[in-house]
Parts: structure tokens; sequence; C-alpha cells
């Protein structure tokens, strides 16, 4: 009998695989981690076969005493703008992986900002011109790994996003879904369409970029892969942050989420119009199901639980990143400490991808609690920032936000968030909300789910942080930010 969904959460550090019921329970999970690789100041790139590897040994540790012929269907979610070239007949990638956390495309963004080009790819797009996004990765991969350009141009090339690659592997098909490609700067968000002007501009051939599908139905079955049996319905797709807000629950418009991983990522749900932004948001795309486009307002903010791991790897003041809260909880305040966590450039709303960050305001008196405080509060002063622009361009304040990821267990940078934000966290009982997503996707698009209701009936809230900061404080603790932002 087939009673379980498995989703894939391939992300920038590891490779998650769980099992899920149909009352949306978890029964087995395992997390592979896999390296990142940093050839100069600036450059992040992946290893894609190391990456296959990684998912192949976590779903390998899911099935260890359950039977693959209870896998109903499976979803993937991933990384986003992380791209790279393989061949298209034997899956082999071209070259390493270029990161989303990759900056090496920051000049030709600057380049193409002054030709004028900024507002013709927002207005199409919904991005800004960021090495962030997919689209300047590509075509640096055109011009200077060898026999990329070429390949690409016949087809014997493949080009895409982490989930293009895992759909590959899985099931020989090149597929990608709207809330992936609406990441790469060469999709058109209100056609739904890769656009021919776009790709013109980064010399990107239509050759090797995979079909559009929507994010839940059947877009091919499992094929040769070794690990997993032959003819499972691969039914579900989304980006992480996309994944997360669907994981979440947020089906209706001014729902909003935070995801603390790596980055944070805030969404908030548009419904079916492409809200323009005027504050430095992005214009994205949530999901389509049977056709009909669900669109989000996106902020992110590139540093936030790996700032936890630059305190314990970088300066070695903790031992592991659960170590955080106990250690800043040994002071009362942050001791007058700063932290702007621009340690891979400043997100939206600000864009400044040479900015770097800042620990300011130390004294003799400074002790590591006080810097590790700092760091918390920073990230979640971040998201403060990201939620006002975004209530700006929505045209209504946002009453609740929906917070998930591995940071959001740390109950006092969440009392924090709730207090700098004066808008109330809710936090599920399941973090794990991006592979939720994944597998609530992949549930509906066989039926496993009859609908988005009932992925709602399953939700379910832990706790409550609600919001206990006097204004006179907030404003004193958000005009200091706003002063060491400055300065980064």
């Amino acid at each position: 009998m087939s009673d379980l969904i498995l989703a894939i959460d391939q992300g920038t550090t590891g490779s998650t695989a769980i099992l899920v019921d149909a009352r949306s329970r978890v029964v087995a999970s395992c997390t592979v981690e896999f390296p990142n690789y940093f050839p100069a100041p600036g450059l992040v790139e992946h290893d894609a076969a190391e990456i296959w590897g990684g998912v192949a040994t976590a779903v390998t540790g899911v099935l260890r005493n359950i039977d693959a012929a209870r896998i109903a269907a499976i979803g993937i979610t991933n990384q986003r703008e992380t791209s790279l070239f393989w061949d298209a007949a034997t899956g082999a990638p071209a070259g390493r992986a270029l990161v989303w956390q990759d900056r090496r495309t920051a000049d030709r963004c600057d380049e193409l900002r002054k030709a004028g080009k900024e507002e013709l790819f927002r207005r199409k797009t919904g991005l800004v011109l960021d090495p962030y996004f997919s689209g300047t990765k590509a075509e640096w991969m055109l011009t200077h790994l060898a026999g990329v350009a070429e390949g690409a141009a016949c087809g014997k090339l493949r080009y895409g996003t982490i989930d293009s690659f895992l759909a590959h592997k899985l099931t020989g098909e090149h597929v990608t879904d709207p809330s992936n490609a609406s990441r790469t700067l060469l999709f058109n968000i209100h056609e739904l369409a890769w656009d021919d002007e776009l790709l013109g501009i980064l010399g990107v051939p239509r050759a090797c970029l995979p079909r559009v599908v929507d994010n839940a139905g059947v877009f091919g079955t499992t094929r040769g892969v070794g690990f997993l049996p032959d003819g499972i319905p691969v039914s579900g797709m989304a980006g992480d942050q996309q994944s997360a807000l669907f994981g979440q629950a947020c089906f209706s418009p001014g729902m909003a989420k935070c995801t603390f991983g790596t980055g944070a990522f805030l969404l908030l749900n548009t419904g079916a119009v492409a809200v323009p932004s005027h504050t430095g948001m992005l214009t994205t795309v949530g999901w389509r199901l049977d056709g009909q486009t669900t669109y989000a307002l996106e902020g992110s903010a590139f540093v936030a639980g790996a700032a936890v791991q630059w305190l314990r790897d970088g300066l070695g003041l903790i031992g592991s990143s659960e170590e955080v809260e106990a250690l800043a909880a040994t002071v009362p305040d942050n001791g007058g400490v700063v932290f702007v966590p621009a340690l891979a450039g400043l997100g939206a709303p600000h864009w400044r991808p040479e900015a770097r960050g800042a620990l300011l305001g130390l004294t003799r008196g400074t002790t590591r609690g006080h810097v590790a405080r700092a760091v918390l509060e920073g990230v979640a002063l971040q998201v403060t920032d990201l939620l006002d622009a975004m209530a700006t361009d929505a045209g209504a304040a946002v009453s609740e936000l929906r917070v998930d990821g591995g940071a959001a267990r740390n109950d006092l940078m969440m009392q924090f968030q709730a207090d700098v934000l004066g808008v109330r966290c809710v936090r599920p009982t399941n973090l794990e909300t991006t592979a939720m997503g994944a597998a609530y996707l992949a549930g509906l698009g066989v039926g496993f789910w009859s609908s988005p209701a009932a992925v709602t009936a399953a939700w379910a809230q832990d706790r409550v942080f609600e919001p206990g900061m006097g204004p006179d404080d907030r404003a004193r603790r958000r005009a200091g930010w706003a002063t060491a932002v400055a300065k980064a």
C-alpha cells in the first residue's frame, strides 16, 4: 500500500529527506551535509555530484526500515538561484554549480544597470539586477567554462536550478516550476514563460532551458535511480521559500512567513495579483496549481543562521549552533553592541552587494554574551526592515508572522523578533515547513491530499510570541540599527 510521501529538501549546506503520512506526520527523516567551496572572496560553489550523492544517502537513510513500495509520490524543494549546466545524456555536471550567495557577477549587474536595463528586468521578472539571481550566473558559465556555450546552444547540455538537476537525475525529464523559474532573470512572471528579450541580453540559448510545469502534478516517474524503484511519480516541486510558504499553509492574501535558515526569507501572499514593489522587495511567483497562479512579495536577508555558524566556525565563540541562545542569555541586553549581518552583502531592501558585516559599539566591557546577543538581534532587525517594506508595498500592515527554519527554535531570538516588529510571531509544531511544502505539493499532485484546505487542517501551532517591548524602546533599537546599516 502506498501510504507515504517522500520529500527531498536540497539546501545550501545539506540535503534532507523526509517521509510524511496522510496525517502530515513525519515518520522518518535523514539529513546529509555536503561542503561549500570558496575559491576566492565572494565566490561560492557546489559540486553537483556531491549534492546528488548526499540526496541518495539521505533517501537511503529514511528507507532503512521502510519499504520503498509505500511511497505514493515524491516532492522536490531546493535552494533556488543556485544553478549549473549538465550533460543531457549522462547527467554529469559541466562544472561546479554557482551558489545563490556567489557574488562574481556583481560587476556585470552593475554594467547592465548603467546600460538602463534594470527597469526592463524588474518589469518582466519582478527582480532587481543582483548577482543573487541565476541569469548572470548562467551567462558567466557560458562565457568562462570550456565547451558550455557550444553544448548549450545545440541542446547537448542542459541548464537549470537544482530542482531541474534533481528532476533529471530522478526521471530523465528536463523540467522546472514557476517558483524556481521566477528567480532566474529569464522568466516573464506575467506571461509565465521564458522571455526571448531577456535571453538575448544574457546570451542564454532557449535550447538548454527546462519545460515549466505546475507545482503539483506528475511530470515524470523514477527511472534507473538505483536507490529507489522505478515508477514512483514525481509530482511536486517548488523553490525552498515558496515551498515553506505553502508548508505554512499561507494560502490567503496577506498571510506571511519568515524562514530562518542560512539566510532569512520573508514571503507575503498577494493572491492572483503580482504586486509591484517600490521599496526594494521582489515580486515573485508563489506557485501555480491547476493553471492558477499565486504571487508573493519577497524580501531576503542573505545571512541569518550563517551568522551563528560564523560565531561557531569563524570566531570560535561557541562549540555548536545550539549554544548561542544560552550564551546570549548570559547578559540582560546587548551592552550597546550592534551587529549588521552583511557577511555576503546586503539584500532587500538595500541591495548593496559590496556591503560587509559590521560589529559596532564594542568597549572593554563587551563580552562573548553581548556579541552573541547582538548577532541574534541583528538577524531579527533585518527581518523588521523587510516586513516594513512589504507592508508598504501591499498597502496593509501584517498582523501575524509565521516563523520556521532551524533558528526559529531559538526562543530568545523569536521573542526579540516579535518585540522589535510589534507583531506576534507564530511558530508551528513542525519547523521543517520547506520539506513539508514539497510533500504537500507532491501529495496534491496525486490526490494523496484532496485540496489546500486539507493542508490547512493539518497545520498546527507550537507557540505564539507576543510583542512586549514598548514603542519608545522599539524606536530606539531601530534607530540604532539604521545608523549601523548606514555604516556597513
